[in-house]
């Protein structure tokens, strides 16, 4: 079976704390990097679902391309199996899916160059809304599935090694000497600007103002050994090759690293949070071309059904359902001190403050 281009995978960038001779250089030249990227490799996972036999109708089968972030593969694998079953009993079609993972704003750049999504499931809003403005999602998107078309959340937390040497409590203790702390890139991932907006928000509501919270931001990256592409990048750094002190991470990837590697890991909540909202999108161009626009917007829409918000939360993602997430308030601290991306003015205000070239990011990394 041939398949459509699937874009990215991780690609890791390493910079000691004390080396930044040259990153205003390769932050402004971040698309060469992507494009880098697409020449070391590619990342891909097929899920076939149903059994149709060789002889089975072309009319009876189709394919569905699903351009994600790092950290869903293991929840998109098993919700592609839940997904294929319920299409099946609902329309009597096979489906075989494709799932591409990398930094969201990677994966969010390969699009808009030719990578043939259906749909995109990605880190934040302001990826899709690139694609819209790209003219390959039609405007409105937000609106055209339940939370704002976030049909699960999570939070930004510490994962630290057993026994936590450094004694990291909160944010303050990450921008202590000799702390090593792992953490993504802003240009790539977005679950790194997740991290730098929570960063944010507590040393903004601890002093009240921007130049002591930049100060504060500068501080936090001297001490970034590692500034890997992407999330899931970035926990390989510091789970497989044993480097730092503490991953700043996705709460659920923090939980499926002490899940795979038992008694090795410990979870640190700090003080001040913020509620990551990842989204979803139809790519409505490529969904017209390939004849699959119902069964791109099906395929969303299932993610907020009881099984898939289940689903979710046994992934350690929050369920947007709030009945569903009360089930697991075993498993998730529910009375987080969780700011908000509003709390920001939304992701077009915190890009343009924070994360576009010359922003406040660019001016605290790169000195």
């Amino acid at each position: 079976m041939l398949l459509r281009d699937t874009g990215l995978q991780g690609y890791s960038h390493l910079y000691p704390g004390e080396k930044r001779k040259g990153m205003k250089l390769m932050m402004k030249k971040r698309t060469i990097v992507w494009m880098i990227a697409v020449i070391i490799g590619t990342a891909a996972l097929l899920t076939g679902c149903g059994g149709s036999s060789d002889s089975q109708s072309k009319e009876n089968s189709t394919e569905l391309l699903n351009v994600s972030y790092d950290p869903t593969r293991e929840f998109y694998t098993d919700y592609n199996e839940l997904f294929c079953k319920y299409w099946n009993q609902q329309s009597g079609q096979e489906v075989s899916i494709t799932q591409s993972h990398g930094g969201s704003g990677s994966q969010a750049r390969s699009v808009m160059e030719g990578n043939e999504a259906d749909v995109v499931t990605l880190a934040l809003a302001h990826d899709i809304t690139a694609i819209e403005e790209a003219g390959l999602i039609d405007s409105g998107w937000m609106e055209e599935f339940e939370d704002g078309s976030s049909p699960y959340t999570s939070a930004i937390v510490f994962l630290v090694r057993s026994g936590n040497e450094k004694g990291i409590k909160d944010w303050d203790d990450l921008v202590k000497n000799g702390v090593e702390v792992i953490t993504p890139n802003p240009k790539t991932s977005g679950g790194a600007c997740w991290n730098f907006l929570a960063a944010w928000a507590y040393e903004q509501q601890k002093n009240g103002k921007n130049q002591q919270a930049a100060a504060f931001m500068k501080k936090l990256y001297q001490n970034v050994l590692v500034l890997d592409s992407g999330a899931r990048g970035a926990t390989n750094t510091f789970v497989e090759n044993g480097q730092g002190d503490v991953l700043i991470a996705w709460e659920n990837e923090a939980y499926l690293s002490m899940e795979e590697h038992p008694g090795e890991y410990e979870i640190v909540t700090p003080s001040v949070s913020i509620l990551a909202q990842p989204s979803v999108a139809v790519v409505d161009s490529n969904a017209k071309a390939h004849g699959t626009e119902e069964l791109s917007k099906a395929y969303l829409e299932y993610l907020y059904s009881d099984e898939a918000q289940r689903l979710a939360g046994k992934h350690y993602y929050r369920p947007s359902n709030e009945k569903i997430l009360k089930e697991f308030s075993h498993q998730f601290n529910l009375d987080m001190n969780l700011v908000t991306i509003d709390d920001f003015g939304g992701w077009d205000k915190a890009y343009e403050t924070f994360f576009n070239d010359g922003a406040i990011f660019d001016q605290i990394y790169s000195r």
